[in-house]
């Protein structure tokens, strides 16, 4: 009996993915890309993975419970996006300290095993809210790119939002290291800030650093997007069946804790004709007597950030106003996984509450593959190249 002929080898870049959610990171690097080990805590958003990409290469549980002898190969990419509960603005405060966003040290523990081992990473990213670069007056932020320095990484961190891809506003910060051994390309990096990812609150958070530190960084260079965001009507669904439409009395009542502001724009669309699609959120505001109340704001042109449901303010509504009506209704979780970049085939999980929490824990796809096309894989050619060299 003839012998099977052998697989060749799998010659795509190989990514280990921490606190890895649904695996939205997976979905944005590509198939040009191979996961060698994901992992996440939730059973939910295990399960999510697994429907999604299968469960070979993911584990379920504590990454402080991860042994590095479990991770398999060498990974060109380690990526985490740790939980940022203790880092934004909305949470305690507690920073790199606290429960949740501590884990960010056992991430690194992780990494510094495989160093060990002689299996560094080539790159390191990390992504978090922008809460990071102020959070207990910048000494997170500083923790984070010093622990970078200490392993040997040189570092640069970014704010996108994934505004110039999607019709929502979510900034995010990314701090990407490149190991020390590695040669940085040319053209990837630029002498000082430029905006639109290097905006003025990281520009003084990395002012306050000391000169040690500012001495090992870049300032990565990345292009701005080509094409334009779709528009947010394009994203919603026209009767989903896990969020019908408001009564018209629960509209009123949304209308009636609108500012005159946010009312004109309302009446803006009325007045326009024909069709708009807007979000609105509730906020907590302080009256001009000083006190506070809640108030609903709505943008025509992107929907807020998605948060979780745990999130303060975080179940979106959906206002449309056609011919002169206005209908609202809650985002639908498709809608929510629109606005992250996942396409229709993704699976959600069954629940709302369940996929309303996967998205709005997640990093935007878009914003993953824009970093893996001018970053990422630039840098691995070079690094390529200079061993063929060699």
């Amino acid at each position: 009996m003839s012998e099977s002929p052998a697989q060749p080898p799998d010659r795509r870049p190989g990514f280990y993915e921490f606190f890895a959610g649904g695996g939205m990171v997976r979905a944005g690097l590509g198939e040009g890309w191979r996961c060698l080990f994901a992992n996440d805590i939730d059973p939910a958003k295990g399960q999510a993975y697994r429907a999604n990409w299968g469960g070979d290469d993911f584990q379920l549980g504590d990454i402080g419970q991860v042994v590095s002898d479990e991770l398999p190969g060498t990974a060109h990419l380690m990526w985490g996006s740790f939980p940022c509960q203790d880092l934004s603005l909305a949470g305690a405060g507690a920073g790199l300290g606290g429960r949740r966003s501590g884990t960010f040290h056992a991430f690194w523990d992780v990494a510094r095993a495989l160093t060990r081992q002689g299996r560094a990473p080539a790159i390191v990213a990390v992504e978090n809210v922008c809460g990071t670069l102020t959070s207990r007056g910048g000494r997170d932020f500083e923790a984070v790119c010093r622990t970078y320095v200490e392993a040997g990484y040189r570092w640069g961190a970014l704010v996108i939002n994934a505004d110039r891809f999607l019709p929502q506003s979510r900034p995010r910060l990314f701090v990407i290291g490149l190991r020390g051994d590695l040669p940085t390309p040319a053209g990837l990096t630029t002498p000082g800030p430029l905006e639109p990812f290097h905006p003025k609150a990281l520009r003084q958070a990395v002012d306050r650093f000391p000169d040690d530190l500012r001495a090992s960084m870049v300032w990565w260079r990345l292009p701005e997007p080509t094409t334009r965001p779709v528009t947010l009507a394009s994203v919603i669904e026209a009767d989903p069946s896990d969020t019908p439409w408001n009564t018209a009395e629960r509209t009123a009542r949304l209308l009636g804790l609108m500012s005159p502001v946010n009312l004109a724009k309302v009446e803006q669309a009325r007045l326009a004709g024909g069709l708009s699609v807007g979000a609105l959120f509730l906020r907590t505001r302080q009256d001009a007597d000083g006190g506070k109340r809640q108030r609903a704001e709505v943008r025509f042109d992107v929907a807020g950030c998605l948060r979780t449901p745990a999130g303060g303010s975080s179940r979106q509504t959906v206002l449309v106003v056609e011919r002169g009506a206005v209908r609202t209704r809650l985002m639908s979780a498709r809608e929510t996984a629109r606005l992250m970049g996942l396409s229709d085939g993704y699976n959600l999980p069954v629940t709302y509450s369940g996929a309303c929490r996967l998205t709005g824990d997640g990093v935007a796809v878009p914003v993953v593959r824009h970093l893996a096309e001018w970053l990422f894989e630039p840098i691995l050619e070079a690094a390529a190249g200079t061993r063929r060299a060699a």
